[in-house]
């Protein structure tokens, strides 16, 4: 659905490119939910209508109220937080045949004014489950009902509206057949900072129905297993809002009878039935950009139209490109092609998440849709295109096929997060993109699944449903997915997917219907297959022992899993999962692969393999094990690897991965013991030389990767050479570094070992560092591009900066920061001079940036961002301070807070709790006016416990306040609550 990404930095060179649903979200997602205005409650015009009087939510309070810093009590008493189970899932007693809206846009004297109307007329049919007693009860949340009728026979009276839910009693509904309800009601989009349903932003009005908005818009049934054709109807003032945009294809326009020309409409119609979640209306003065796509398999001619603020069309061809990238792969990869007329997307500033799917008008925040060179780095053009992707795949894995109930998130999420990983591998370095992956998972997701807020990738309970977009399952739902095909193969796994296709196009399914069509297509066993769907944690694969026999070529290795018991009282031990475990053997002394990747089956506590087919003349043999990390687990070995055999691995393991992970180990090794010595010594630091010589072969390499000109090599492999370079020299990041370090973690001591230890590599090798800085020194007047060598290129170069700079002054980094002509070069140098003790050339860099950012939003986020990564607490709380910050744009408030959070270790546990009271502060002020962010803050205290008993009691403090604010959401309350279980 949402991709849970926005762009805001990171602490790895490599953030992962699936990510950014993700790229700043590896906490966990939050709250679709509770109304804004939880205030007053005023009569209906009841009377007008000849309906008995009913309540609605009406904002009373000024934003600079909501904004203030103490908790008002509510004015009226607020229902406790209500659990939902999957076990109780029931269908409706009700079908809705269709929906037709009719959306009278208007903009009130004030925010607060309920200016806007909307019109809907269900067709419903009953189900022969239905009861004549029951009721008919749908989902209608800060909504004012102006009026109800039934087959237009006048109003309905009776009906209630309370709890969130529109109540019409049995005895006013026809006692069988089809009927026609219409409802009208009222809403102040201006005021909806929750950007949940309908809302606006920057003049533009704009939707966002998943998980729970639509309810916010109109009465509905508004859960994913309700799907309807939609007919959509909008008018709005000719001027102030030229462009009318909806869901499916646009059937009629005109100017509105009556209004002298100052009034429009558009009319839309959708042919494929959808959930209400897919809804999307947008309204506004937009510019945009055009194109067609020819479809490969039925010639059929796709309008393309990206839309935004007139002053950023100039940053939307790179979404275009992307477009037609993504709809080609899906024709070649799956045989899966668009099937509308038009495809739009929209750029919005204000959007709580990444982008969201919505059939046919895909609504995008424009951090993941706007790019130029000068605005843009490598990372968001890759985040772009990838997100781009991910969106466009949903219309068949989630828009054609949807899930049944929210607990079934994992079924479109993980699908569609495995289809643009594999995109994005297709579309660059596969190798990196893997890498990048499986760093993303490890420093979000691992830590997910090791604390309070651990969770099945398919859920078995909620009380906020936008409190489950989480690392969970997304990433390691993609890491399902993968497995599948890890053991069916690719060509197995494409029959089971067009099997599921083929079977549910317009349902609402589970991910059983998932499992039981790749398992039909390709009679293949996957019972125990469910348990990645039932239990939490991340399982841990011991290397036991391993062993070869030369005579026969055969190699045995003896395997055991092993994984935490499920959090929580009363929850059963885990019992063993069904494992791919990929592996090959390389000959010990050649180097030669003896074996090539063999797939491993892993389903018992214990087991022995044995893997005939080694090549003869093998004394002894490295194992390659889990290779291309084949699936979600921590591997451990009984006897740990020898400084030697990583290195060896390093130098010649044929799987990229494997290479990479050597490397990854040996640094984490050495990582983890400065750590340990950081926290108990004061004396210098020497670096081991088993990391330096792996370091300077590295390097070594990546020099003569830089110095090559390419003629001697394909543009691919080219490319992947840079790539991996930048890979290989990466120290793994402070979140991995305290994900595998042992309790308690001492984040202090983390942030002193890293650093010691980038310090001594970079002094170590700073002769060969400087010459791969020359050597990948940018071509004069080359125009910028991200083909695969020039992003390789600035990869290395700005990792070897980043080296450079945590040993010698800032004028390297400050002369290319001068000199840098794309944003991605400008902004590591200025990183590289932020991580450094201030200097005037510090000082001078952000000024220039800044003034260099001018108006555009999304550099002044970068501005924000690399300063709230590494400032004092003082620093980061002058730049919430900044005339420029917000408390009520998602990117603003991200590149502060979230940042500040997930990266700024030494400040955010500062001592004496002074970051975690910053941040606490930060999530009480903004539950007051959007409760989904204000839960995703919240999640950085989820892992109290890990960081020892005095640390543990300073963050648990902030949860156990905010748990206690009167009047918190259900959001924030959940996410609270869950970690102080």
């Amino acid at each position: 659905g949402r991709s849970v990404r926005a762009g805001i930095l990171t602490p790895s060179r490599l953030a992962p490119r699936s990510a950014a649903r993700k790229a700043g979200f590896v906490s966990m997602a939050a709250g679709a939910a509770k109304s804004l205005f939880k205030l007053g409650r005023r009569p209906a015009l009841a009377a007008q209508f000849g309906a008995p009087a009913v309540t609605a939510r009406r904002p009373t309070r000024s934003l600079a109220a909501l904004l203030s810093t103490t908790v008002d009590a509510p004015t009226e008493a607020t229902a406790a937080p209500v659990e939902k189970f999957r076990k109780d899932y029931t269908p409706l007693p009700w079908a809705v045949d269709s929906i037709s809206l009719r959306f009278d846009l208007r903009d009130g004297a004030d925010d607060a004014e309920r200016a806007t109307t909307v019109t809907a007329r269900l067709v419903l049919s009953p189900e022969a489950t239905r009861q004549p007693s029951d009721d008919l009860v749908l989902d209608a949340e800060d909504l004012e009902i102006k009026s109800v009728a039934i087959d237009g026979h006048g109003q309905v009276t009776g009906f209630t509206l309370k709890d969130d839910k529109l109540t019409i009693p049995s005895a006013a509904l026809p006692k069988e057949g089809a009927f026609t309800l219409e409802t009208v009601t009222a809403i102040a989009p201006a005021a909806n900072l929750q950007l949940s349903g309908l809302y606006k932003s920057s003049g533009m009005f704009c939707t966002q129905c998943e998980a729970e908005g639509f309810r916010r818009i109109t009465p509905y049934f508004d859960r994913p297993d309700v799907m309807a054709t939609y007919e959509c109807y909008i008018e709005a003032d000719k001027a102030s809002y030229p462009i009318l945009l909806s869901n499916g294809n646009q059937v009629e326009s005109g100017e509105v009878p009556g209004s002298e020309g100052a009034r429009h409409f558009a009319k839309w119609e959708d042919p494929f039935k959808k959930p209400s979640y897919l809804f999307a209306v947008v309204a506004g003065d937009l510019g945009s950009i055009k194109g067609e796509y020819v479809t490969q398999l039925t010639n059929r001619r796709v309008g393309i139209e990206i839309f935004s603020e007139h002053a950023n069309v100039d940053q939307l061809d790179h979404a275009l490109q992307s477009v037609y990238k993504a709809m080609k792969w899906d024709e070649d990869r799956y045989g899966l092609e668009y099937d509308l007329d038009v495809y739009n997307i929209v750029a919005v500033n204000d959007f709580n998440m990444g982008a969201m799917e919505n059939k046919g008008l895909n609504v995008f925040n424009t951090a993941l849709t706007l790019a130029k060179p000068s605005t843009a780095t490598d990372a968001d053009y890759a985040r772009i295109e990838s997100v781009i992707g991910h969106e466009y795949f949903h219309n068949w894995s989630g828009n054609r096929v949807t899930c049944r109930d929210w607990f079934q998130l994992t079924l479109k999420e993980g699908l569609t997060v495995y289809r643009d990983q594999e995109f994005s591998a297709d579309m660059g370095s596969a190798a990196v993109q893997r890498i990048s992956n499986v760093r993303g998972l490890r420093a979000g997701q691992f830590a997910e699944d090791g604390g309070p807020m651990a969770h099945p990738i398919r859920p078995e309970s909620y009380i906020a449903m936008d409190n489950f977009y989480t690392a969970t399952v997304y990433s390691k739902g993609a890491e399902v997915i993968r497995m599948y095909e890890a053991l069916l193969g690719r060509e197995g796994f494409k029959k089971g997917l067009d099997l599921y296709f083929a079977r549910h196009d317009g349902q609402a399914v589970t991910c059983d219907d998932f499992r039981a069509a790749m398992a039909d297509a390709n009679a293949f066993d996957l019972a125990q297959f469910e348990r990645w769907y039932t239990q939490p944690g991340t399982p841990t694969v011991e290397v036991l022992e391993a062993a070869l026999d030369a005579t026969k070529g055969e190699w045995t290795v003896t395997l055991r899993q092993s994984c935490r018991d499920a959090p929580g009282p009363g929850k059963a031990a885990a019992e063993p999962f069904h494992i791919p475990v990929k592996v090959g053997l390389l000959d010990a002394a050649t180097g030669a692969e003896v074996l090539e990747t063999h797939l491993l089956e892993l389903t018992q506590p214990v087991q022995t393999f044995v893997v005939g087919g080694v090549t003869t003349g093998t004394a002894r043999v490295v194992p390659s094990i889990l290779r291309g990390f084949s699936a979600p687990v921590r591997l451990v070995f009984a006897e740990h690897l020898k400084d030697a055999d990583l290195a060896f691995l390093m130098e010649h393991d044929t799987d990229p991965f494997n290479k990479w992970e050597a490397a990854q180990k040996l640094a984490m090794k050495v990582l983890l013991a400065a750590t340990e010595e950081e926290a108990t010594s004061d004396t210098g630091y020497e670096v081991p030389s088993a990391l330096v010589a792996a370091f300077k072969g590295s390097v070594a390499k990546a020099i003569a990767g830089a110095r090559s000109t390419g003629e001697e090599a394909t543009g691919e492999e080219e490319a992947l050479d840079l790539n991996l370079a930048a890979a290989a020299l990466s120290l793994p990041s402070l979140s991995e570094m305290s994900d595998a370090a042992c309790e308690p973690v001492d984040p202090l001591a983390l942030v002193g070992a890293r650093k010691r230890v980038k310090q001594g590599l970079a002094q170590a090798a700073k002769k060969e560092l400087e010459e791969v800085y020359v050597a990948t020194a940018p071509e004069k007047d080359k125009p910028y591009t991200v083909d695969g060598r020039e992003v390789g290129r600035r990869a290395l170069r700005n990792l070897v900066l980043d080296y450079l700079a945590s040993v010698e002054g800032p004028e390297r980094a400050a002369a290319q920061f001068e000199e840098a002509d794309c944003m991605t070069d400008k902004l590591a140098a200025l990183a590289a001079l932020v991580t450094q003790d201030p200097s005037p050339e510090r000082t001078k860099a952000l000024a220039a940036f800044k003034a260099d950012a001018s108006t555009d939003a999304l550099v002044v986020n970068k501005w924000f961002s690399v300063q709230a990564g590494s400032g004092s607490l003082e620093e980061v709380e002058a730049l919430l301070a900044h005339p420029d910050f917000s408390w009520t744009n998602p990117n603003r408030l991200r590149s502060v807070v979230s940042v500040f959070s997930a990266m700024n270790l030494r400040a955010f546990h500062a001592a004496d709790g002074s970051g975690y009271a910053l941040v606490g502060d930060a999530v009480l002020k903004v539950d007051k006016t959007n409760n989904q962010i204000a839960a995703r803050l919240c999640g950085a205290f989820s892992l109290w416990r890990k960081y020892g008993d005095e640390r543990g009691a300073l963050m648990r403090a902030q949860l156990e306040r905010i748990k206690g604010s009167e009047g918190v959401s259900k959001d924030v309350f959940e996410i609270a609550s869950r970690s102080l279980a």
